[in-house]
């Protein structure tokens, strides 16, 4: 009897601890819920960041690289905010922010030092923290920060105030606001001085770029492992894999970039690269797929300088399953739009982050718009659109331009 009482009084206590966890857990979830994302205390950065136009052409360059995939509207081309349709569905819906020179619905009225601290550390000015779908810059060169800045005071036509808000309001799932608690946390604002590389140091600079300009965050394993303060301590760092989506959320994994022969780039020549990056197609011939784009932005010496420092990175044998292309069913222009990846950045609909809707008034003849798809640097130098000739067919460009103009007919 004593043994049964015993037995009684231990469950009873389990029970009693199961339950009063429960109700913690339950009391911890509730309050994530309704607290939303973390504020912090705003930074107090006292900076005054002296205009010219060296630092705007650099913040240009640099703007472009870093934010106007996020924060371009498709259809202005300004950077006043958009829908973010690539983004993971698990993080719910994610609009950028006007990040023009308006005062009331961009960044003009912002201080220097609080665009600083929010690039640094991911906290508005108002403390409120911006998860990690915005990039943070901890270890951009100080130069180069204060280049972007310059930059969004410009005159440039993207940056030009606007008096236009996002299309939408970010809904953060319950999942972002859980691991903001526990997981994304603010950078620490640097305490020293963050010098620019020596580009005569191919290495060095090499890592600069590809640290800085995001390439890592995408070509590693997986977006909540990253590690923001240590790139190359992320797990599977530029190994590949990261299940990134395009426009339409189908599943792109990342390429593994490190020089293993088999499953990464290790047989690429470095002309091999540079024209992949500047084309937009593999060796093979292969499109490459969005997310990736070309980058008309970085010279020779600075691709050179990536190439060097991923020929330096431990390689790792990761084989990823390579999207392909959807194959629809209809006419062949389509089929073309899809097999050569035009899809990726027109979208199904012909928006997506680059807007056929103006393609006819742009190339009124279908010579004007062939000649554009063939060979668009050469008409608009810095263009993101690839060149196409000696890749799709001459034959095969009267029916893929008939298809963008009937993309670019409709509502």
């Amino acid at each position: 009897m004593a043994y049964r009482r015993s037995m009684k009084k231990g469950l009873k206590i389990v029970g009693l601890a199961v339950a009063a966890l429960l109700v913690l857990v339950g009391g911890l979830l509730a309050f994530v819920a309704l607290r939303g994302i973390p504020k912090y205390e705003p930074g107090a950065v006292q900076l005054k960041v002296v205009v010219t136009p060296e630092r705007v052409a650099r913040g240009h360059k640099l703007s472009n690289l870093l934010c106007a995939e996020c924060h371009m509207d498709p259809t202005t081309r300004k950077l006043t905010g958009k829908r973010m349709s690539e983004a993971p569905d698990e993080f719910g819906p994610i609009f950028s922010r006007n990040i023009t020179r308006d005062v009331e619905h961009g960044v003009g009225g912002w201080s220097d030092g609080e665009l600083a601290y929010l690039l640094r550390t991911g906290i508005a000015r108002t403390g409120q923290y911006i998860p990690p779908y915005m990039a943070k810059l901890p270890h951009l060169a100080d130069e180069d920060l204060h280049s972007i800045i310059a930059y969004l005071r410009s005159d440039d036509p993207q940056v030009a105030a606007a008096a236009i808000d996002p299309p939408g309001v970010t809904q953060p799932s319950f999942m972002t606001k859980l691991l903001s608690h526990v997981a994304f946390r603010p950078l620490p604002y640097p305490t020293e001085p963050i010098p620019l590389p020596n580009e005569r140091d191919e290495l060095s600079f090499g890592r600069y770029l590809v640290t800085n300009l995001d390439c890592w965050t995408c070509h590693s394993e997986d977006f909540k492992t990253l590690n923001v303060l240590e790139p190359e301590k992320t797990p599977g760092f530029l190994g590949g894999g990261n299940p990134v989506l395009d426009l339409s959320h189908r599943v792109v994994p990342t390429a593994n970039i490190t020089f293993d022969e088999e499953t990464g780039i290790g047989r690429w020549s470095k002309a091999d690269f540079i024209r992949a990056m500047r084309s937009g197609v593999r060796p093979d011939g292969r499109p490459i797929l969005f997310p990736m784009g070309v980058t008309p932005e970085l010279t020779d010496a600075e691709l050179s300088a990536i190439y060097a420092y991923l020929a330096s990175v431990p390689k790792i044998r990761n084989a990823v399953a390579r999207a392909k292309p959807p194959v629809p069913a209809g006419e062949h222009g389509k089929q073309l739009y899809y097999r050569y990846g035009c899809y990726g950045c027109h979208g199904d609909d012909g928006i997506g982050i680059a807007d056929l809707r103006k393609a006819s008034e742009h190339y009124p003849t279908d010579a004007a718009l062939i000649a554009w798809i063939k060979n668009a640097p050469a008409i608009k130098p810095g263009t993101r659109m690839p060149k196409w000739e000696g890749i799709i067919k001459d034959e095969e460009l009267p029916p893929l331009a008939a298809y963008v103009r009937k993309l670019g007919a409709k509502k």
